[in-house]
């Protein structure tokens, strides 16, 4: 965290970087980060964080969004794994409970900025087929 600012602050900022990221990419792209981090709170809320993140992965769906959650939940609980893999899936299931709580929170917590950010900055992208 930056001296000066809140937590909150910094999650705005951490999310409106990537947003500005995001923005350069395709079109495909930016509509589907829009659609998906949209629908990741729901997920998390109803299946918990580890299978709303594997689903993201099974599905190759949204890299930004989960690389951004990656960057974000960095220190989870206060240490890292040995191991290359630094995957936020990763660093849950290897993980305390406490972990997966702390984790959880922070998820969602952060995504409150970037689906605000999201829908803000990609305002023109529909998000369903009429």
């Amino acid at each position: 965290m930056m001296p000066g600012r809140t937590l909150d602050q910094c999650r705005a900022a951490h999310a409106w970087k990537v947003i500005e990221d995001v923005k350069a990419a395709e079109p495909s792209v930016r509509k589907e980060f829009k659609i998906q981090t949209k629908k990741l709170p729901a997920r998390i809320v109803t299946s918990g964080l580890g299978q709303s993140l594997a689903f993201l992965e099974a599905k190759a769906y949204a890299p930004h969004l989960r690389a951004a959650l990656d960057d974000w939940v960095k220190p989870l609980g206060g240490h890292r794994t040995a191991k290359a893999d630094d995957r936020l899936l990763t660093r849950i299931v290897q993980g305390s409970s406490d972990d997966l709580r702390f984790a959880t929170a922070e998820c969602l917590a952060y995504l409150i900025w970037l689906v605000r950010f999201a829908d803000a900055e990609f305002r023109d992208i529909k998000e369903q087929e009429d």
